[in-house]
């Protein structure tokens, strides 16, 4: 089994290669179903677009899906 902080660690990974600096987000992350809901928001509210979000398995570490929004 993946926990949260591998989950995060796939995502983080992952998310910096599209997005690079990830400090203006907050990351949330769930347990649902046997997967990991791993998702960024934007700290400023009052700026535009968003970020990463993915399903990672929690069985076996591999990224189900993901979505960027900018």
């Amino acid at each position: 089994m993946i926990d949260k902080k591998e989950a995060m660690k796939i995502a983080e990974e992952n998310a910096k290669k599209a997005y690079r600096d990830l400090s203006i987000y907050n990351i949330e992350s769930k347990l649902t179903d046997g997967k990991w809901y791993i998702d960024y928001f934007l700290k400023d509210k009052g700026m535009v677009g968003g970020g990463p979000h993915f399903v990672i398995s929690a069985e076996s570490g591999e990224i189900i899906s993901y979505r960027f929004a900018q």
